[in-house]
């Protein structure tokens, strides 16, 4: 309301102030070429006449008086030609002229003209036009644009009113469906449309409420994951313990080696899960440098070749050129020592394990591509999330935590990580960092 008023008021004046010059531009327009017409007709008398004796001034007089103006005809020496008027149309003898300074008036009302005659100067004209000339013209402004700033204020506030409702109705939907979603109601959004920026304030509010619904949920079953993993080998350590505290069973090296199978278990999960926490905070603590992709293959399969060795799998390595990319070297060998490890666990012997490492379309691509078993499709969507183990890890020991760390490795360096399997015909994954 008040930059409505305001609008008004300023558009107002200032129309008020261009009127007012205009008029007064348009008057002195006006004064000055009547002045040229009477100078004309007084120059014309004086030519016929031969001089101010015997000049007739009638028709400067009626041009004065057609402009509702007083005229005065001063000669050369600036004497008024009063008794040269009198008789011809003015039967007052004043002949409408008015001596020097009588009755001039406010001088921006005055308009004195020379008398030329052959290019001599031999006398002057002098108009008195008034002062009320053009105050009616500004009282006929002066109402119009009263009426106009009315009609347009109410305009103003009607557009005013009605931008405000369509600001404020989406603005107070989304404080309703906070205040609904901060009070425990996971499933309050808002479904007012609003136009521009706040639209897509709108849409972002939805988006962050869905991403705190699936965190939520994806906490939930973490929580219910990690529960199950550990849940497990506790339970067995405690039949195990109890029975040998109680004498039902002696303590025997097989016993024995089976509750530390299962307290190694235990710690395995454990130590993964402070592994995994570790590396999902590792973005704000990643120490990058520009580090050599194929070397990096080239060492940790070295490391790791005893490893695949002891389950009878082959492994070739085609990492000759050098890849340079921008991470944490020590992450990038927890990634590919994880792959490496997770192969070895589930390729059945006499398999064989291809790693390869190439630069294409700016991105340092590296290859993981087994000869195993392969992963069903309704499995292969879920390989990397957390505690996630398939049908057939059942009888592998193992976390489900791997793939996941991996993820988050890859991730955290701003790359990706996609794998493509089938039942029978092994599986490949790749790992795409960006390459400076």
């Amino acid at each position: 309301m008040l930059v409505a008023v305001s609008s008004v008021l300023v558009l107002s004046g200032a129309a008020l102030i261009g009127v007012d010059r205009g008029v007064q531009v348009a008057q002195q327009n006006d004064r000055e070429q009547i002045a040229a017409r009477a100078a004309a007709a007084a120059a014309d008398a004086y030519r016929q006449a031969g001089g101010w004796e015997q000049a007739d001034l009638s028709r400067v007089i009626a041009i004065g008086d057609a402009a509702s103006a007083r005229v005065a005809v001063l000669d050369a020496d600036g004497e008024a030609l009063q008794s040269r008027a009198a008789g011809r149309g003015n039967p007052t003898g004043q002949g409408g002229g008015q001596g020097p300074g009588q009755g001039a008036g406010p001088s921006e009302n005055v308009v004195t003209t020379p008398i030329l005659v052959d290019g001599s100067e031999v006398g002057s004209v002098r108009i008195n036009f008034g002062p009320a000339a053009g105050t009616r013209v500004i009282d006929v402004a002066w109402a119009w644009i009263a009426v106009a700033a009315v009609v347009a204020l109410i305009v103003a506030l009607a557009a005013s009113w009605l931008v405000t409702r369509l600001l404020v109705r989406p603005i107070r939907a989304m404080t309703d469906a906070a205040q609904s979603f901060t009070a425990g109601d996971r499933q309050s959004r808002t479904t007012e449309r609003a136009p521009g920026e706040l639209g897509e304030l709108a849409v972002a509010f939805n988006d962050m409420a869905d991403a705190v619904v699936r965190s939520d949920r994806d906490r939930r079953n973490m929580t219910a994951d990690v529960a199950h993993e550990l849940r497990t080998p506790l339970a067995a350590l405690q039949a195990g313990l109890e029975e040998m505290r109680d004498g039902l069973v002696q303590p025997t090296p097989e016993g024995l080696a089976g509750l530390h199978d299962q307290s190694l278990r235990l710690g395995r999960v454990v130590a993964d899960l402070a592994e995994l926490s570790a590396v999902e905070t590792a973005g704000l603590s990643l120490h990058l440098a520009s580090v050599d992709l194929a070397q990096i293959v080239r060492e940790e399969s070295t490391v790791r070749e005893s490893e695949l060795r002891a389950a009878d799998v082959n492994m070739t390595v085609d990492a000759g050129q050098s890849v340079h990319v921008r991470a944490d070297a020590d992450r990038l060998h927890q990634a590919v020592g994880n792959l490496l490890a997770n192969a070895a666990r589930y390729c059945r012997p006499g398999d064989t394990v291809d790693l390869s490492v190439t630069a294409e379309d700016r991105q340092a691509v590296l290859r993981v591509a087994d000869s195993g078993p392969g992963i069903p499709a309704d499995e292969l969507p879920h390989i990397f999330d957390r505690l996630w183990r398939g049908r057939a890890a059942e009888q592998v020991a193992g976390s489900g935590i791997g793939l996941a760390l991996v993820r988050e490795i890859v991730t955290s360096h701003g790359g990706a990580i996609t794998a493509e399997s089938a039942p029978g015909t092994g599986t490949v994954i790749t790992i795409r960092l960006p390459s400076p």
